[in-house]
């Protein structure tokens, strides 16, 4: 059987592992890409499946004064599609990780969901 500073260790050492995990995974999502649109795309969002947004395109033949509130709705509404994008990659991404470090699924380390 192990000593308790062994265990102490090992414990420190999982944690360690763990935080590493955590950052690599986080510098991942900032780099994976997702765009999200609204009215058949003429409005478009790019985003990182952390939810850092990259840019909107919005195409011309919205640019009128009168259309001055469909944009305005189409613009968050691709806002809305680009972040639930980001957060499906994100979930996925966590979920691959948590596998790969044994866990059983379901199971919910801080941080992490």
């Amino acid at each position: 059987m192990k000593s308790m500073e062994e265990m102490m260790q090992a414990a420190q050492k999982a944690a360690e592992s763990i935080q590493t995990q955590m950052n690599d995974m986080q510098v991942k999502l900032d780099n994976i890409e997702v765009e999200g649109a609204s009215g058949g795309g003429l409005v478009k969002v790019r985003a990182t499946a952390k939810g850092r947004i990259l840019g909107v395109t919005i195409d011309d033949s919205l640019m009128k004064p009168e259309e001055k509130q469909m944009v305005e709705d189409l613009v968050t509404a691709a806002f809305n599609d680009a972040r639930d994008k980001a957060d499906r990659v994100s979930a996925e991404q966590m979920k691959e990780m948590q596998g790969g470090m044994g866990l059983p699924p379901g199971f919910n380390l801080p941080g992490m969901g």
